[in-house]
């Protein structure tokens, strides 16, 4: 019994949560709409949404619902969620042609409507010789571009109403400056609000009607420093034709007004000219009249009207005429009356840039405070360029320079070597740039030369450091150096003052680009010591003169790091090794890393001096060992043309030792003194004995010798051995010693077939890459007949003593050879040797 009772409760309980929550679903609406109002009320689908909700009007059910003025309809939506699947639309109609306008406050009408998404409508019937004034309560209204929606999802929709034409003043949100628009002719007024809204009033008024004579006008009230954007009707379509409008920007005499157009587009005329005309009081030339294209006026004290005017368009091909711009209100700063001289007057193809910080990468937001630079009071920008060959007077509208940039560019040029050759150039920031109060951010210079004249540039007491990873720059400025043609580009790499590169000789047009890194450069800036000259024709692609620092390390690495050098490069480094120095000379790695397509790719290694030893590795081979260099010496690194996805990129390092006197250098340079000693005194006695005996003896004449020239082999009837055409009965001293014994004023004169030592100097051109056209392997005739030698076969009596070939100081290397005259290339020998192209 108590079981049965229980269960009573528990269905009961169940029955009325059914009943509480089918309530809450039903829960009703009533709707009463009067017959003088001329509302009409529609719930309507909400469009891409499937109907899982249904109106249920007494016991009907229905999708949509009609309420017209003079009804009172009660009715429920099926699910807890209407908001979801239904929108609202209430259209009023009011006409002030026909009775009187409806003027004051415009109410959200009718009352008791439920949460759904709705949209007011406002259809105010108005003559088009007469004009209305709908005022906006506060915060105003901020116009947004089509597709922007507004923070709170409430906007507002305005159109204007002649005859049957309609044109959309625009899209506003709440919060902004836009007090009051006037409109001629009627008014299409729309209020979109969400399900969640609070608001319980439309926000605008209909304040008085008057005529106008323009489409419309805009009242903007900016009482602070702010920034408004604002768009011709119709905006991005076309401003209607010949038609004229205005905006009023109410600012307190205090402040300062700049405008700008950002986007902008123009039709094609026939008749009149598109145009903007500003009233500004005070001005002794009301209304000024600008171009669309033209700079528009800045720096504004007070209020001014803003008009745009069209045109009679072509009937044929009308374009567009459509207007987007921005008004920028500013405390006047404090040095705006503060002129700077910029005096280009003496400079020469150079260009100055001022403008604001990431320009022109980045687009500042509109709603970002401002830095306007002014080159007369009216004519402000947020960036101005300024032209070689004149003086300009510029000030500045900004409370933070600090966020303003200068970017400046100058070009050189030479066409004919005979005017150029004997030029230097200075390639420093000019102290017209660097007095203004504006941080430097880049300064650039074209470098331009006629083809086979090339371009070199030098540092002579500051000398340059690549940026390597091993030995990054840490200076205020650098310089990015590109050797560039019209095909292509070769980025030859960074460099910052400080380091041990005196010269870059570059074949190709070169552009340099000084960069600042914050605030140290003013302090650099007087020390700057940069220069070009323009050369004769070079070979390789670039040659570095290298003077480095004793005590220091260097690195020096292949342009276009990392991405490699571009195929069939040749690059030189000319390295200076002090004369009480020994340089130790390394590669960072032990091969090149690349496979070849087409071509061979080469590393040079040569001393500056006679006899020296050359050192050649291909890409497939080692490099060299870390090996010491005793003079002056050269690297070259020439590319063939890689294979896909390989890149020749090569570094290599040098340092400096003091030279130390090896003791067995001493004993041998002492032992060579003695021997020659000894040869002296050999002499004197034997000077000494031929005077006691003027008449030498001769050699007795072998007459059984054959006198036969040497021929080919087995030429003569028996071998050397077998007869005696070599033996000389008498070999007199005077025939060993003779060459001592010529006098001639009591001096001794040497054979003249003698060879003696080259003492004069030694060249200093780079190594040159073997030329492409012996790069391919060379297929050597194949000879019918091999050249006889024309020794015999006892060919130890005619043998010579030959120098052998010397062993390397680096471990073995096998592939050098011995070349007594450095400024010959040091692959020409190699030009027979097989070279693949």
């Amino acid at each position: 019994m108590a079981a049965g009772r229980a269960l009573a409760a528990l269905l009961a309980a169940l029955l009325a949560t059914a009943l509480a929550q089918f309530s809450q679903r039903e829960a009703s609406f009533s709707i009463t709409l009067h017959k003088l109002d001329n509302v009409t009320v529609m719930i309507k689908p909400r469009p891409g949404f499937p109907s899982r909700c249904q109106i249920r009007v007494k016991n009907l059910f229905r999708t949509e619902l009609k309420i017209k003025s003079g009804e009172t309809v009660t009715f429920a939506f099926t699910c807890s969620t209407p908001e979801k699947y239904f929108i609202m639309e209430i259209q009023n109609n009011i006409d002030c042609v026909s009775g009187p306008c409806p003027f004051g406050d415009i109410h959200l009408y009718p009352p008791g409507l439920p949460r759904l998404d709705r949209t007011f409508t406002w259809d105010v019937k108005e003559s088009t010789k007469a004009g209305l004034e709908l005022k906006f309560s506060t915060p105003w209204l901020r116009q947004i571009e089509p597709g922007e929606t507004c923070p709170d999802s409430v906007s507002y929709n305005i159109n204007s109403s002649i005859d049957l034409a309609i044109v959309n003043i625009g899209t506003f949100c709440r919060n902004g400056s836009v007090s009051r628009i006037k409109l001629l002719g009627g008014v299409i007024m729309s209020l979109h609000l969400p399900w969640n809204s609070t608001l319980t009033t439309s926000g605008f008024n209909i304040a008085n009607r008057a005529s106008i004579k323009r489409l419309c006008i805009i009242e903007s009230i900016l009482s602070g420093e702010s920034s408004i954007t604002l768009m011709s009707p119709n905006y991005p379509l076309g401003f209607p034709e010949d038609e004229l409008m205005t905006w009023q920007f109410v600012i307190p005499s205090n402040m300062r007004a700049s405008v700008f157009f950002h986007n902008y587009s123009l039709s094609n005329c026939e008749r009149k000219e598109e145009r903007v005309e500003y009233y500004i009081p005070g001005s002794i030339s009301n209304p000024e009249v600008f171009k669309l294209s033209d700079s528009q006026p800045a720096n504004i004290a007070g209020s001014f009207n803003l008009s745009l005017q069209g045109c009679d368009q072509d009937a044929q091909n009308p374009g567009i005429l459509r207007l987007l711009f921005q008004v920028v209100v500013q405390h006047p700063q404090l040095d705006e009356n503060v002129t700077h001289l910029v005096d280009l007057r003496k400079e020469w193809n150079m260009t100055v840039t001022i403008h604001f910080e990431g320009w022109p990468s980045n687009t500042l937001p509109m709603s970002e405070p401002i830095c306007l630079i002014c080159k007369d009071p009216r004519t402000c920008d947020r960036v101005l360029t300024l032209v070689s060959g004149a003086a300009y007077k510029i000030s500045f509208l900004c409370k933070d320079l600090s966020r303003l940039r200068i970017t400046a560019e100058k070009g050189i040029s030479c066409v004919d070597l005979r005017q150029c050759q004997r030029k230097v150039y200075s390639l420093s920031v000019p102290k017209v740039v660097t007095q203004l109060p504006i941080r430097l951010h880049k300064f650039i210079w074209k470098l331009l030369a006629a083809d086979l004249i090339n371009i070199e540039i030098t540092s002579p007491s500051l000398k340059l450091q690549q940026h390597v990873p091993e030995q990054k720059c840490n200076t205020s400025y650098s310089y990015g150096i590109i050797s560039a043609t019209s095909e292509t580009e070769l980025n030859v790499g960074v460099f910052c003052p400080g380091g041990s590169i005196e010269k870059i000789q570059m074949r190709n047009n070169v552009t340099i680009s000084l960069k600042t890194f914050g605030k140290g450069f003013l302090n650099e800036s007087n020390h700057q010591d940069l220069k070009m000259s323009f050369v004769p024709h070079i070979k390789d692609e670039c040659i570095f003169i290298v003077s480095p620092d004793p005590k220091a390390k260097v690195y020096l690495q292949t342009p276009n790091w990392p991405y490699g050098l571009p195929p069939y490069v040749s690059i030189s480094w000319h390295v200076i090794v002090p004369s009480k120095q020994v340089a130790r000379l390394g590669f960072s790695r032990d091969r090149m890393g690349i496979a070849c397509e087409t071509g061979r790719a080469y590393v040079n290694v040569k001393e500056e001096t006679s006899g020296a030893e050359e050192t050649v590795r291909r890409e497939d081979e080692l490099l060299p060992e870390p090996r010491k260099m005793y003079h002056n010496f050269w690297v070259n690194v020439s590319n063939c043309k890689p294979v896909d996805k390989t890149q020749l990129i090569l570094q290599f390092w040098v340092t400096f030792a003091d030279k130390q006197i090896d003791l067995g250098v001493i004993l041998a340079v002492v032992s060579g003194a003695g021997v020659l000693l000894a040869i002296g005194l050999t002499v004197c006695c034997v000077k000494k004995k031929k005077k006691k005996n003027q008449n030498p003896m001769v050699g007795v004449y072998n007459g059984n010798v054959n006198t036969q020239m040497p021929g080919k082999r087995n030429l003569f009837t028996k071998g050397r051995k077998n007869n005696e055409s070599h033996v000389y009965a008498v070999i007199d001293d005077a025939v060993v010693y003779g060459h001592l014994l010529k006098e001639s004023n009591g001096s001794v004169n040497p054979e003249v077939d003698v060879y003696q030592p080259f003492d004069g100097r030694v060249g200093s051109l780079p190594p040159s890459p073997p030329p492409f056209s012996f790069r391919k392997d060379t297929k050597h005739p194949s000879n019918t007949e091999e050249p006889l030698p024309l020794t015999d076969t006892d060919n130890d009596t005619y043998t010579f003593a030959h120098q052998a070939s010397g062993q390397l100081k680096d471990n073995g290397d096998a592939t050098e050879k011995n070349n007594g005259d450095t400024s010959v290339s040091l692959l020409e020998n190699k030009e027979q040797d097989g070279l693949v192209e």
